[in-house]
């Protein structure tokens, strides 16, 4: 039998006590809408008018089942339509799941499905553990040539998960890449198992479409599998309880197989993922691409995309008119960081803000060379930087080094007194006699840098000027120039062409929010400064001074050569 390995990994079963939720489910476990688990089942064509005995259907992390026992009963009337015995049904289905409990309530839910079909007894015991397997579905030997696979991966963050774990895994998946979340693994691992003529559909978070950790499974698609369909859901609710994901749905297959022999790809932009609006966006995709371009002027819901993106390319799902006009501007000028000594970067992360940022009378406590002014988030007013009265501890020397504790007695008396809460960071277990330094090495020259600083979650893009007397906290993301004219960047920084770039590549949030990550900040692209009149540049740094964002809006039209830029939705907090 071919399998997805050749070997079974040994874990120590300690090693998934991961991924603890408020609700007291364990890793990762979000439940999905039954309406929303019967239209991926729709998607990949699983129809009981199909023998559906002779396929088989995958559930990488079933949690209770909801996708198994949707499955199940429609498997169940395709036997009865199809003549097919129980024994004929046990290579039908195959789920895992790490966590005995879950495993035991999917077996349970199961044989009230089995019961209801008149098979009971022996027969539905054996058919239940046939199907549903406790293992990891990372690191189990399974066999290839799945014709079906859906479901709702678990949402863990990487770091979560124990060190020995996450080697073994990121020895087997080169989707692992930087701070991956652990869903990008289990779509990697469910792509390789499918047949040739395979359909593959997940509903999970977003991200990985947009950011930089996805890259490596963007290219892994783009090279060997083709996108049939994907569905958006970042505006709506589709699963049983509140969660801070941004949730997708695709359908994926391998090239080759029979997805129908136009390129396209259709997208809808769902609202909020009712039982009706499941319906709704099942009809529109039975109508096919042709009718489909028919449609765009019409139907807000649906966009056809003439081509998938190919490399690493992030999957930009703007309307046509959008991808056309941010091409354009991607051909005709230089990204952010290759023109004027431009550098993106973010403030410091502590670990532990509540010890290492301090208020003025305790920074007078300290050796005075190991404190800088700190500016947070809340300190930006309007333009303005306000002084908070905070200071950040700096523990690195001048050549990047972490200091030597011992040479500042005052410092070292401070960290004493915090040491237990100190030493539980995560960064702290991990740097030995080090165990004191910041996550983040500081540098001591930004403070004296003029930058603009940018808060990460914004309606809009919210620029402000920092002359030169503060150290960034981590809640903003700061750009700093060599040589580009600091206050002319931060007016084409202001702009809605500049926010355009940001809307298109960034992680959408609830309420009309974008992240303004570095990763996406470096995608903005800006006229070199050389291309800029001399009064154009004045007109532009006199309107930044003034924060006045119309006339800003319409300078930049002229600075990036458009005349108008498409209708986007956002939420303008300028101010």
């Amino acid at each position: 039998m071919q399998t997805g390995f050749d070997f079974p990994a040994v874990i120590q079963k300690d090693s998934y006590d991961y991924g603890s939720r408020s609700s007291g489910e364990t890793h990762g476990v979000v439940l999905t809408k039954p309406h929303i688990v019967e239209l991926i089942l729709e998607l990949v064509d699983y129809q009981p008018e199909r023998d559906l005995a002779k396929m088989r259907l995958l559930e990488p992390s079933c949690g209770h089942g909801a996708f198994l026992v949707a499955a199940a009963q429609r498997l169940l009337r395709s036997a009865k339509r199809h003549g097919r015995t129980p024994s004929e049904l046990e290579t039908a289905l195959l789920a895992v799941d790490v966590d005995p409990a879950h495993v035991e309530a999917t077996r349970q839910n199961l044989m009230g499905v089995l019961g209801a079909a008149g098979i009971t007894g022996m027969a539905a015991k054996r058919l239940v553990e046939r199907w549903v397997v406790c293992a990891d579905f990372l690191l189990t030997p399974i066999a290839v040539g799945v014709d079906f696979i859906v479901g709702n991966p678990p949402y863990v963050r990487i770091e979560q998960i124990p060190v020995s774990l996450q080697a073994e895994y990121r020895s087997r998946y080169v989707s692992l890449y930087d701070r991956a979340d652990l869903y990008v693994a289990f779509i990697e691992r469910a792509l390789s198992l499918l047949s040739s003529e395979g359909a593959l559909s997940l509903i999970c978070a977003d991200r990985w479409t947009r950011n930089r950790y996805g890259a490596p499974l963007r290219r892994l698609i783009s090279e060997h599998f083709v996108v049939r369909s994907y569905l958006d859901l970042s505006s709506a609710s589709p699963f049983d309880s509140e969660v801070s994901a941004y949730p997708s749905i695709f359908v994926i297959s391998p090239k080759g197989a029979q997805t129908g022999p136009d390129s396209a790809v259709p997208v809808v932009m769902m609202t909020d993922a009712s039982a009706e609006e499941c319906l709704r966006t099942r009809s529109l995709l039975q109508k096919g691409i042709a009718a489909l371009r028919q449609l765009t002027e019409s139907e807000p819901m649906v966009r056809v995309h003439d081509s998938w993106f190919v490399g690493d390319e992030p999957w930009v799902l703007g309307d046509p008119e959008q991808v056309a006009l941010l091409r354009r501007l991607e051909k005709a000028h230089p990204l952010l960081e290759e023109c004027g000594g431009i550098h993106v970067g973010i403030g410091v992360a502590t670990g532990l803000d509540r010890v290492y940022i301090l208020d003025r009378q305790q920074a007078q406590q300290i050796e005075p060379d190991r404190t800088l002014p700190l500016v947070m988030r809340q300190d930006l007013c309007e333009g303005q930087v306000c002084d908070g009265g905070r200071f950040v501890i700096s523990t690195f020397d001048h050549q990047g080094r972490p200091i030597e504790l011992e040479r500042y007695p005052r410092l070292a008396q401070y960290f004493c007194e915090h040491e237990q809460d100190v030493k539980q960071r995560h960064v702290a277990k991990r740097s030995g006699t080090a165990w004191f330094r910041t996550i983040d090495r500081v540098y001591p020259e930004l403070v004296r840098k003029p930058k603009l600083l940018i808060p990460d979650i914004a309606g809009a893009n919210e620029i402000t000027l920092e002359q030169g007397h503060y150290y960034p906290h981590h809640n903003l993301y700061f750009v700093t120039a060599e040589s580009y004219d600091i206050e002319v960047l931060g007016g084409l920084l202001s702009s809605k062409v500049a926010l355009f770039f940001i809307w298109s590549y960034a992680v959408k949030m609830r309420g009309g929010y974008l992240r303004f990550q570095a990763q996406y900040l470096r995608r903005i692209r800006v006229p070199r400064e050389d291309s800029l009149p001399t009064d154009l540049q004045e007109e532009i740094r006199k309107s930044f001074r003034r924060r006045d964002f119309a006339s800003l809006d319409a300078l930049a039209l002229r600075a990036y050569g458009i005349e108008q830029l498409p209708p986007f939705d956002f939420t303008d907090t300028r101010r």
